[in-house]
């Protein structure tokens, strides 16, 4: 068992999630790949961010809050998990959005609403100054006698950096109850919270394990800051006898294709596979992209000497439903 001291937090999610074995893809390409389901951590809640928010919210929770402030894209798994959690706990939930409104709901949008979450929307010029935004409404709650909690990008931060450290050291038992040796941990990054957390988990675990991170946003460069960052930021606020400057870190950013939240044809290709060969379902923003990276990267030789990987599977699944036309799946016909 983990030694780890681990600071406090909620009982949000629903773990631990499995560990599963994709056999046919696996007798497909030549190595086994296992998929770690923290797309089961909860049902409208499901997905990597609640392991970050048990932390997070902990935290508000601590500080008095009785509202939180949070941002991301107008189909953020993380704005729908914080909408749905807050909900859950009685606390009110501000979303700002990056995009213009659209003429329907849809996906996580539909259950942000649906949640009760205020919603306000920004076109990329104004949004670009996120800061100002988040001071704006921080000041205005308070203004109404209300403790606001502001949360970053994925809550992507020091504090969100233990959901994955806590994930992490829920896998190495897995591993290790089931004999399995990794040659590679792979995931989506897209703000780098996931990736800090895992890369820092394997460290205290003692997991001689490379974390690779598929950039489905930004480039390589951006993100051996950001999460870097993000580690630097948890060694700074909990005191830890760590070197984080001496972990290594992977970041493959060659299929981040036409920008965020915008998947190639080819992706959507490795998501109907996925689907129809082991019940698998994938999103277009984040799991969909890292897996077909995954799949690609292999194909080029990348994990070349590899016998065993593992892929998170960070959830995302209600934002398929607003790119339904990409998937080009044939209706029904009349019997």
């Amino acid at each position: 068992m983990s030694m780890i001291r681990f600071p406090e937090k909620l009982n949000l999610a629903q773990t631990p999630t499995p560990l599963q074995l994709l056999s046919r893809l696996s007798a497909e390409v030549g190595k086994r790949i296992w998929v770690k389901r923290d797309d089961m951590t909860g049902c409208a809640i499901s997905g990597n961010k609640v392991r970050k928010m048990e932390f997070v919210l902990a935290q508000a929770l601590v500080e008095g809050a009785d509202t939180l402030i949070t941002c991301g894209g107008l189909q953020s798994n993380h704005c729908r998990a914080t909408a749905i959690l807050g909900a859950q706990l009685g606390l009110k939930v501000h979303l700002i959005l990056r995009g213009d409104p659209p003429s329907a709901l849809d996906g996580n949008l539909l259950l942000d609403s649906l949640a009760g979450a205020e919603i306000n929307c920004y076109p990329l010029s104004e949004y670009r100054n996120l800061p100002k935004l988040f001071d704006y409404w921080a000041k205005h709650y308070r203004q109404q006698g209300r403790t606001p909690f502001l949360i970053p990008t994925g809550a992507s931060d020091g504090i969100g950096c233990w959901g994955y450290i806590h994930g992490t050291t829920e896998l190495a038992e897995q591993l290790q109850s089931e004999g399995i040796n990794p040659d590679a941990i792979v995931c989506a990054t897209g703000s780098g919270g996931t990736q800090a957390g895992l890369t820092l988990g394997c460290e205290l675990n003692k997991l001689d394990i490379p974390v690779v991170g598929f950039a489905v946003c930004d480039d390589a460069g951006y993100f051996q800051h950001k999460v870097r960052e993000d580690m630097r930021d948890w060694q700074r606020r909990y005191q830890l006898p760590l070197d984080v400057e001496q972990l290594h870190l992977h970041v493959n950013d060659q299929y981040i294709g036409p920008g965020y939240a915008k998947a190639t044809p080819e992706v959507f290709s490795t998501i109907r596979r996925l689907a129809a060969l082991e019940g698998l379902l994938l999103d277009p923003v984040y799991s969909g992209k890292a897996f077909h990276g995954m799949l690609q990267e292999m194909e080029h030789g990348q994990f070349q000497g590899a016998r065993e990987l593992v892929f998170i599977h960070t959830g995302g699944l209600f934002g398929l439903f607003a790119q339904r036309d990409e998937l080009h799946l044939p209706l029904p016909s009349a019997s």
